[in-house]
């Protein structure tokens, strides 16, 4: 416990005051147990007996109270009277602070960084990114954090990613997305975002050109500026990203892409635009970082195959996350990199945090060896399905032909389109669903480029099938109001 002595007066009423103000101040609370008076007398450097008698004075004024057997505590009535302390005054508003550029940038960014924050607690809340729910997932990951944490080494884990972990991604994407890598290859992250960081901070200097997909995941488009990237775009269609609008030269640095499943949109990127992708970043010497979300839900076939897989000039970069198909509190990732690149990202990863946490990583080891991990990822699938089916009939039953639905088969979210409103009236959509308990979320923040209609992102994954009904229902009557 922190307290200051005065230097006025006795040395056992400077502690009784001292106490005493941080009861007053609310630093401490009603029932907290004062330290005992042989530790604490040896803490601030005073005789047991100065401490006895400060607690005396304290008792005596009914600020504390003394339990048999237990000690000290702070008496209620005395804290009932306490008010907060003073917040000290800002002596520096932070629009006056002297901060990098990159810190000025990361700060401007904020504010919209996480998309749908202030409409927490909403009855029907289709934000894309929350989990669904999955009570033997979250069993069976307990037992193996638990046989983790039990066997673990109190080193500083390998800043590539524990051994164990990087064999089961190689053996996973082997099974599930046509990708032949070594444990070598891989590098454990700490989610998709922070792979983002480090692909900016090895393969960008400030200025260098990005290409990202319009409409795209945001999350990198935020990233990439705040490091200083000169970010563009290019136009996707039905078939994914439209590599003929690919901008000649040598002039891009590093594209972002979604081949297997755009987002938003949720479009596929064809074999032949895949390949013709491929050579572009080939002749362009551009780096291509594909971010594979969550490849692993399709509902109308096997999941395909991964662009990594075609790559053979090594200029692709491959992201998986496991937040996404697990939970997101699990900060989990993975990079799988060519060749030449491992070394500077091992590196870039051992400077920002000396490696992710090994317990966890050998926990996921251990769920992705046990079979629970590839379990849960069909049952999920099939809970999806039925969750995306419930949504689309619910569309359709209440929504009728003022939405208009972007094909696709795959992932968490769908995207519908608004085509009878303008950009203003969609925004008052959403104002007058948040006020009736239903968020919904504009698909226009993950464009560079205004959009010629409005559309929605809606997410299903965290709502039961009736919900999802429930929350169209809702939909409908604010479209007609």
């Amino acid at each position: 416990m922190f307290v200051q002595l005065d230097e006025r007066g006795p040395r056992y009423l400077q502690l009784a005051r001292a106490l005493k103000q941080a009861i007053l101040d609310g630093r401490c609370t009603p029932a907290t147990r004062l330290p005992a008076t042989r530790v604490f007398a040896r803490d601030l450097g005073l005789s047991r007996n100065t401490v006895l008698a400060a607690y005396e004075q304290l008792a005596a004024e009914g600020f504390i109270e003394g339990r048999v057997g237990s000690g000290c505590y702070v008496a209620a009535f005395a804290a009932a009277t306490a008010k907060p302390a003073a917040a000290p005054p800002l002596r520096l508003r932070t629009s006056k602070l002297r901060l990098a550029r990159r810190g000025r940038r990361a700060l401007d960014l904020y504010d919209r960084a996480i998309p749908g924050r202030q409409y927490r607690g909403l009855r029907y809340n289709l934000q894309y990114g929350l989990p669904m729910t999955n009570p033997q997932l979250a069993s069976a990951w307990r037992r193996e954090l638990n046989h983790a944490a039990a066997h673990a080494e109190m080193d500083y884990p390998d800043p590539q990613g524990i051994v164990a972990l990087r064999r089961e991604v190689c053996a996973y994407l082997a099974r599930r997305r046509g990708i032949l890598a070594a444990p070598e290859d891989v590098l454990i992250v700490s989610g998709t975002q922070q792979a983002f960081a480090l692909a900016a901070d090895v393969l960008l200097d400030d200025g260098d050109r990005v290409l990202l997909e319009d409409p795209h995941y945001r999350g990198a488009r935020q990233l990439l500026q705040a490091r200083g990237a000169d970010v563009r775009g290019c136009r996707v269609d039905g078939e994914g990203l439209v590599t003929v609008a690919l901008p000649r030269g040598k002039s891009t640095r590093l594209a972002v892409v979604t081949p297997s499943h755009q987002f938003p949109t949720g479009a596929v990127l064809s074999l032949p635009r895949r390949m013709h992708l491929l050579d572009w970043a080939q002749r362009s010497d551009c780096w291509l970082i594909e971010d594979d979300y969550d490849g692993e839900f399709r509902y109308d076939a096997r999941p395909l195959a991964a662009l990594k897989s075609l790559d053979r000039a090594d200029r692709v970069v491959y992201i998986g996350t496991f937040s996404k198909v697990l939970f997101p509190s699990l900060r989990l990732g993975y990079m799988v990199l060519p060749p030449g690149l491992r070394q500077a990202f091992v590196a870039a990863k051992w400077l920002c945090d000396r490696g992710c946490p090994a317990i966890e990583q050998a926990a996921l080891a251990g769920l992705i060896a046990s079979g629970a991990f590839e379990r849960h990822l069909r049952q999920a699938a099939k809970a999806l399905k039925a969750r995306r089916t419930a949504l689309l009939a619910a569309i359709k039953r209440y929504a009728g032909d003022a939405v208009e639905v972007a094909d696709s088969c795959a992932g968490m979210h769908i995207l519908a389109w608004l085509p009878r409103m303008s950009h203003a009236q969609s925004r008052a959509l959403v104002e007058r669903a948040q006020a009736r308990g239903l968020g919904l979320y504009l698909v226009a923040p993950y464009c560079l480029k205004p959009l010629p209609r409005p559309g929605l992102l809606l997410g299903y994954a965290d709502l039961p099938p009736a919900d999802l009904q429930a929350a169209m229902r809702i939909l409908g009557e604010c479209l007609r109001a």
